[in-house]
């Protein structure tokens, strides 16, 4: 039985290689329309400062868990543009560091089509203003608390830091900072999904 389960949890967590993003206006973006919005997005202001960040949070359900991963370009304090993707793993993952380890490997895996030449077309859009005040910065927001006392998460957040850190383009944030894990994927989570 429990062979089963994981050739079918595998097989849905396969299926996020589809990589199709949504948000509130648009749906099925690809990678490359994700890519094309961002940029967009920064030449219509290249003097400001940036955060790209990427974040994942989960929910619980009755005979599933969903996960849904945000991207989010903020201009800092002029707007964002954001989408997410959504998958579910068909049980109930009770274990905190499994959906924990799950949340961090899902934005892990986004991230990796952000790589070195992604966000150097994002630079470049903003390295004829650096010396007006544009900057880029890059997060992996990980849906987990330092203080042990208010969050179960807190065992783990060093090994999730690290293995973010280990990626070398991305810096970790936790809350109460990683705001696109904690608040905009978490706003995703509430509902079901129909497997």
């Amino acid at each position: 039985m429990a062979e089963v389960i994981t050739i079918t949890m595998m097989s849905t967590i396969s299926r996020w290689d589809e990589l199709s993003f949504q948000n509130l206006s648009e749906s099925h973006l690809s990678m490359n329309d994700v890519l094309e919005r961002i940029i967009r997005f920064i030449g219509q202001d290249p003097k400001c400062a940036y955060q790209f960040v990427i974040g994942t949070d989960s929910q619980v359900h009755r005979g599933h868990t969903k996960f849904v991963t945000g991207i989010v370009i903020h201009r800092i304090g002029r707007g964002a543009w954001a989408c997410y993707r959504q998958v579910a793993v068909p049980r109930q993952l009770n274990s905190i560091r499994e959906k924990l380890t799950l949340e961090t490997s899902f934005s892990q895996r986004v991230a990796g089509y952000f790589d070195s030449s992604v966000l150097g077309q994002m630079e470049d859009l903003l390295l004829p203003y650096v010396y007006q005040g544009a900057t880029l910065e890059t997060y992996i927001d990980i849906d987990a608390g330092t203080e042990p006392v208010v969050n179960q998460t807190a065992l783990y957040v060093q090994e999730m830091m690290d293995r973010v850190e280990s990626m070398g383009l991305y810096a970790p944030r936790v809350k109460p900072d990683a705001y696109v894990a904690s608040s905009y994927a978490n706003r995703f989570t509430k509902n079901r999904m129909v497997l």
